[in-house]
């Protein structure tokens, strides 16, 4: 075996292995193919030096007393909450507006909708011109690295998923809920029902889902918290967090920067409908052949992938 096979092989393992640890990790777990090529697993070798060096236990819910800071969002959440009805009431909270929103595009296919209010290069220019004292709030704690408002109506919910990065942890702060144990997260199958005025800390990197079994739509303060870490890995996940939130940067209006990673998106959204209605044709009009084709392209890729690795 030469050096250079070996490396390669190494560097799969360890990719394996860390996506390994990801999936197990908790109770609650998403089938392993389809965590194997899901875009979390990109992160699945950052994500776990971030496990092995967070300063919080490794548990799907955190106990939100140790983070105070975040006293400042409940204590005022009525304020929080007024700003949030008036933006949902002139259509603000609402879907991306150009189908070009990488990390929660899959949401709104089932009724979520979101205003954001800060993303990690600090506030929008329309949350600031439209909600100024939630963003008042809000610059106050800097390790509020991004926050937004969202909605999901009722009934309905959102599938098990986990989020990719774990260099954040999430907030969820109640404004304008259905008060109900029927309207509920569950993070690693442990549920959690919101209540106006109360808050959450959880860890998004652990299997999650929503469901929302009420006729009222469920309205909350969404942030992302910095993960406590020790020095110099603090100074590393900041310099990373930078990166991809600038590279994720959303828009609320016409006007505002749009991220290289959700112009991407959504230039291969556009091409990615375009092609699956072809798709979705050929199936119809001949289905047999379909059937024959589709084992041997997936063949022929992983002919691809195992030719990289040993050449």
């Amino acid at each position: 075996m030469t050096a250079s096979l070996a490396a390669k092989l190494s560097l799969v393992g360890l990719f394996v292995a860390s996506v390994l640890f990801v999936h197990l990790r908790g109770r609650a777990r998403l089938p392993f193919l389809r965590q194997l090529v899901n875009y979390s697993a990109l992160f699945a070798p950052y994500n776990s030096l971030m496990y092995l060096f967070s300063a919080t236990p490794s548990r799907p819910y955190l106990e939100r007393r140790d983070f105070p800071e975040l006293d400042l969002l409940r204590d005022n959440w009525e304020t929080i909450r007024d700003e949030a009805m008036q933006l949902f009431d002139e259509g603000y909270i609402r879907a991306a507006l150009h189908d070009n929103e990488a990390g929660f595009g899959s949401f709104f296919k089932k009724g979520w909708k979101r205003f954001y209010l800060t993303w990690y290069d600090g506030a929008l220019p329309s949350a600031q011109r439209l909600c100024p004292k939630t963003v008042a709030l809000l610059e106050q704690i800097p390790r509020v690295k991004g926050a937004m408002f969202t909605l999901l109506p009722g009934p309905g919910h959102l599938n098990p998923h986990r989020d990719p990065f774990a260099g954040s942890l999430r907030y969820h702060l109640g404004l304008a809920t259905p008060n109900s144990d029927a309207c509920r997260i569950y993070v690693d199958g442990q549920p959690y029902a919101w209540r106006d005025g109360e808050d959450v800390m959880f860890d998004e990197t652990y299997v999650h889902w929503v469901k929302n079994e009420t006729e009222v739509t469920r309205v909350i303060l969404f942030c992302d918290v910095e993960r406590p870490l020790p020095e110099p890995i603090r100074t590393i996940n900041r310099w990373i967090s930078g990166v991809l939130g600038r590279a994720t940067a959303p828009q609320n209006v016409e006007g505002e920067r749009v991220g290289a990673i959700n112009r991407a998106y959504g230039g291969f959204k556009r091409f990615g409908n375009l092609i699956g209605s072809q798709v979705k044709r050929f199936k119809r009009r001949s289905p047999r052949a379909y059937k024959i084709l589709k084992p041997i392209l997936a063949v022929a890729l992983l002919t691809l992938l195992g030719w990289w690795i040993v050449r």
